[in-house]
């Protein structure tokens, strides 16, 4: 079993695997930061939020990525909305903060607006985005900038998961977005960190597909007139969302699904997020007072009870990190 950690993207990337089969994991995660990061003033994407016409060359790597945001964005109704970058730097996140430390989550939490579920912005820029692979272009309105975050990591999970595909057992962690494939074999164990206590506040046991943690914590921050802010934005707004939970994680059959659910479940608070998680595949509700809930729990554990019941041999497993940033 082979298992290697290394910083990417901002955050921590894990992958667990039974052989590599000639694939270099961290140049694979090193070649999409390099290309993606809205930090890096080299990046593709950069360069494409910099560029002036309304029609830009891009390469495959960044097309499909942002393809891959478009299809959250459209998989949401545009809550989780790529096109949110001005928002987030007049928040406060224009600069990576990957190293830095966040806020505590109480205080912010005490502080923090009455409740309630994100909306959908009425300007809905994403949809004047088009990525043509034809042309081998990306077009949307001069202006329009773009943010990978919400969608980056659990595509570039997959990314390298199809590469990972005849390996056997295997298990791709970026920064809390997995995508998981044990086939025939015991599933793998993920434990869902709680974000006010530090402890395991549910496990899974998951035979294949993707699992994503979407939560507040990681990112929160005091502004400089004292409130508090996250990168969790309410297109309807422009302002951090405080919906009533600060955690959820979304079980999916891909990791970009997982994660667009997570984000989405999070901006719609607990009664949307209880019905989008029950419409899918389920998954896990932190509330601010720290209730845990689980979603479809029963129907999850009467269909994999066989899997797991007769094979519960000790095994490497990646745990939900909820210290890694979620986008």
């Amino acid at each position: 079993m082979l298992d290697d950690s290394f910083p990417t993207m901002g955050t921590v990337a894990r992958v667990v695997r039974d052989r590599d089969d000639g694939v270099d994991v961290a140049s694979v995660f090193a070649e999409i930061d390099r290309r993606l990061s809205r930090f890096d003033p080299r990046s593709d994407l950069s360069r494409l939020n910099a560029d002036p016409r309304a029609s830009v060359p891009a390469g495959p790597l960044l097309r499909a990525a942002v393809a891959a945001a478009l299809r959250v964005a459209s998989l949401t109704g545009g809550l989780v909305d790529p096109t949110l970058l001005g928002a987030l730097c007049r928040a406060g996140y224009s600069d990576s903060r990957a190293r830095v430390q966040p806020a505590s989550l109480a205080p912010a939490l005490a502080s923090a607006p009455p409740r309630r579920p994100a909306r959908s912005g009425l300007k809905a820029h994403w949809r004047m985005v088009e990525v043509d692979d034809g042309a081998g272009v990306i077009r949307r309105p001069p202006g329009v900038e773009i943010d990978l975050g919400g969608s980056a990591k659990g595509w570039a999970a997959d990314f390298l998961a199809a590469r990972l595909g005849r390996s056997g057992r295997f298990a791709v962690d970026c920064g809390g977005d997995l995508r998981i494939q044990a086939r025939c074999r015991e599933p793998w164990e993920v434990r869902v960190r709680h974000p006010l206590t530090g402890g395991t506040a549910h496990t899974l046991f998951v035979r294949s597909g993707g699992v994503a943690t979407s939560g507040i914590d990681v990112r929160v921050w005091e502004c400089d007139d004292g409130e508090f802010a996250h990168h969790l934005i309410d297109p309807a707004t422009g302002r951090a969302a405080w919906t009533g939970l600060i955690a959820v994680t979304a079980l999916a059959p891909t990791a970009l699904e997982a994660e667009a659910l997570g984000k989405a479940a999070l901006l719609s608070g607990p009664a949307g997020g209880r019905l989008l998680l029950g419409a899918h595949q389920g998954g896990v509700l932190i509330h601010d007072d720290g209730a845990v809930e689980m979603v479809n729990e029963r129907r999850r554990r009467l269909s994999t009870r066989r899997a797991w019941s007769d094979n519960r041999a000790a095994m490497p497993e990646p745990r939900q990190n909820a210290h890694a940033p979620h986008a």
